[in-house]
């Protein structure tokens, strides 16, 4: 800025000295090296016929201004310039001007108002008045009667604008001029009459994080400015909504920060990260994660129609599914199996496994604390393999999120016991109301619904499908012949049970091992009141390793299965069975036990000394008892009516083991008390 406060329009840098004088200076800087207070005089003498001066029009935001050729004005007059432009960037070359970006629509836009005005002056010839000839031409084009397609595109016309536009193409004979200026021409630059504070209570408005409408914001903006400014003439609300619509089209990072979080911006506004695919192969990495199934199995445990949930590990350069496992809830057994099956499909272990940040891949599954990238954790540091878990909300991190689309797409929904992603897809045939589709479904289905091993069986058969289609990453080749490059590493299958297995340490107590709520028995554990070491594994909890804290192998203990309370009156055959054979196995450990007490005290050991009896034996006559009346039998009711008060609960117990049960509250409370602590405490080992 020099002087007058007009701007410089001139960007490129040339030092006074050294240029010619081929160059153009702006009117206002040509006053201000003359000392005038304004440009009129010079305009006065720029548009002279016999001007001294060399000058030409230039556009500027919001009209016209004039430059002068520098090498025409007084050499006092250049001297102050190259003083004043000195180490500046005020003079451009004459034929090195910034030409100015001009969109499509603002050069149709020209060329449409150029053949306005050349039908106008083509109108012209053909009236004795340029008057008459216009108002013609003006009557007929917007009424749509002449030039209907340019009518349609510029729309009416007035007068002044009509003479305006003829008047610019007669001056340059060029359709440029008529291109439309408009105030602003930075994509970051808005015109517009509100003020800094109606700009700022509005963005406070739009910006917070509740997400207000637009139109809601609009109103309490005029409100609180009315209210707690002052404001009296405001703006119409199309003002502050061409204002808001700008705003979030130049600030649509802030704009979804503000208003959506830190989720939305990596979603909508950040760019992702392009993985290069080739540089892993078959193997390298897994990719893990929980899918809630979005359909029905039977509950093995409870035989009622359940979502189960499917945890699978994905090979990433094939997009493989190589091992899953089915289980009713996601948990750590769940996971372990499942990736045990993954190695043994591929035959390898992989190098990474990529991984849900749920809780069920942080629970005891680890055996450190320390679950960052670089830490190794679990079974995966027995395996040898590094874990790495993906940032928590980020789903365009997990490549299986794409796999079980697919899945759901593809597989689920062809299921009979589809029940949709959620509320909103659920099928007709599960809303309320629809009578007819709830029919034709059992008709068609019979209310199906697939086991457990049946579902897989299924889900085999699918994958086998999707393993013949093209591989994403190897475009020419099928996901099974991308697999089949695999080098197998042939891993013995004993050793990944082993090196799967997670090391606690236990106290053994007499029932012997207790480990996750259940009880763990060996006839080497019997005698044996110490801690010891155990190794199990997740996906076959029916037995577990013993060692002692030395690293000495004990035994293998066995689960013990609990038994029915009343086998021999309520259970059925194998329950009976079963709780002969833990009886029969007490009974045998307890002989062993007296035969070693037997072994440890000989007979010898055991004698009384005998002590002689100095006085004969005295007879005495047998007493005869008399007969006794025969008692009356009493009925169960009358014994349940004569049933005594219990202070305790095993007297209670033991008078309805001898005297039996008539009823379902004493059947019910025999088995409660059966299962409880008391009950374990006082009769566990007469079992």
């Amino acid at each position: 800025m020099l002087g007058s406060g007009v701007p410089l329009f001139h960007t490129q840098s040339y030092s006074v000295s050294t240029m010619n004088n081929d160059f153009y200076v702006n009117i206002n800087d040509v006053a201000k090296a003359k000392g005038l207070t304004s440009n009129r005089a010079l305009r006065l003498e720029i548009n002279k016929p016999n001007s001294k001066y060399i000058a030409r029009k230039v556009k500027v935001n919001g009209g016209e201004t004039y430059e002068i050729l520098y090498s025409t004005l007084e050499a006092d007059v250049q001297e102050i310039l190259s003083q004043m432009y000195s180490g500046t960037t005020a003079l451009v070359p004459a034929n090195c001007q910034p030409q100015n970006f001009e969109s499509e629509s603002a050069k149709i836009t020209a060329l449409a108002r150029c053949d306005i005005v050349k039908a106008a002056l083509n109108f012209r010839s053909k009236y004795r008045t340029n008057k008459e000839a216009d108002a013609v031409f003006l009557e007929l084009f917007n009424l749509g009667q002449y030039l209907p397609k340019l009518h349609n595109y510029v729309g009416n016309i007035s007068i002044g604008t009509l003479h305006r536009w003829i008047s610019k193409y007669k001056q340059s004979e060029s359709a440029e001029v008529l291109a439309p200026n408009y105030k602003y021409s930075k994509a970051m630059e808005y015109n517009t009459i509100l003020d800094d504070t109606m700009q700022k209570v509005l963005l406070s408005f739009l910006l917070h994080p509740h997400r207000l409408k637009l139109g809601k914001a609009i109103k309490l903006t005029k409100a609180y400015l009315k209210i707690k400014c002052g404001y009296q003439d405001l703006p119409c609300d199309l003002t502050f909504k061409r204002f808001a619509e700008h705003f979030k089209n130049t600030h649509f990072d802030l704009w979804t920060y503000a208003r959506d979080g830190k989720k939305a911006y990596h979603d909508n506004v950040e760019a992702y990260l392009e993985r290069d695919i080739s540089k892993i192969e078959v193997g390298d990495i897994f990719v893990a994660d929980g899918h809630k199934l979005n359909f029905q199995v039977l509950d093995p445990l409870t035989g009622k129609p359940a979502r189960a949930t499917l945890v699978g590990f994905l090979d990433w350069k094939s997009t493989a599914l190589v091992g899953y496992e089915i289980m009713m809830s996601e948990n750590t057994q769940c996971i372990a199996s499942a990736l045990r099956n993954a190695i043994i499909n591929l035959d390898l272990i992989p190098k990474v496994v990529y991984q849900d940040n749920g809780k069920a891949f942080k629970s005891r599954f680890f055996q450190n604390c320390d679950f960052e990238e670089e830490g190794f954790n679990g079974v995966y540091a027995n395996l040898g393999v590094h874990s790495v878990f993906a940032k928590p909300y980020n789903a365009r991190s997990k490549v299986i999120e794409r796999f079980f689309l697919e899945f759901q797409e593809e597989f689920e929904k062809g299921m009979a016991s589809y029940t949709g992603v959620s509320i909103i897809d659920k099928p007709a045939c599960m809303n309320r109301g629809e009578y007819l589709h709830r029919k034709l479904h059992e008709k068609i289905t019979q209310n199906y619904v697939p086991t457990i091993e049946e579902a897989i069986k299924y889900i085999n058969s699918w994958i086998e499908f999707h393993n013949s289609q093209p591989c994403p990453n190897v475009p020419d080749m099928t996901i099974k012949e991308v697999l089949s490059k695999a080098e197998k590493q042939h891993i013995p299958i004993e050793l990944l049970n082993d090196l799967m297995m997670e090391t606690q340490q236990r106290t053994i107590n007499k029932h012997g091992i207790t480990f996750l709520n259940m009880h763990y028995r060996h006839d080497m554990l019997l005698g044996l009141r110490d801690k010891v070491n155990i190794k199990y594994s997740l996906f076959d909890l029916t037995k577990i390793y013993v060692y002692s804290t030395k690293g000495e192998f004990l035994c293998v203990a066995d689960r013990v299965a609990k038994v029915h309370p009343m086998a021999r009156v309520l259970g059925t055959v194998k329950d009976y069975n079963e709780y002969k054979e833990q009886y029969v196995k007490q009974q045998q450990r307890l002989k062993r036990v007296e035969k070693m007490v037997k072994e440890i005290y000989p007979a010898e050991a055991l004698e009384v000394l005998e002590i002689e009896r100095n006085n004969p034996p005295v007879e005495i006559e047998e007493f005869k008892e008399p007969k006794k009346k025969r008692k009356h039998k009493l009925t169960p009711r009358e014994e349940q009516m004569n049933k005594p008060l219990f202070e305790n609960n095993y007297e209670k117990f033991e008078w309805l083991m001898k005297n039996g049960c008539t009823n379902k509250e004493d059947r019910k409370w025999l088995a409660d008390y059966i299962r409880s602590d008391e009950y374990i405490t006082i009769y566990g080992d007469d079992l």
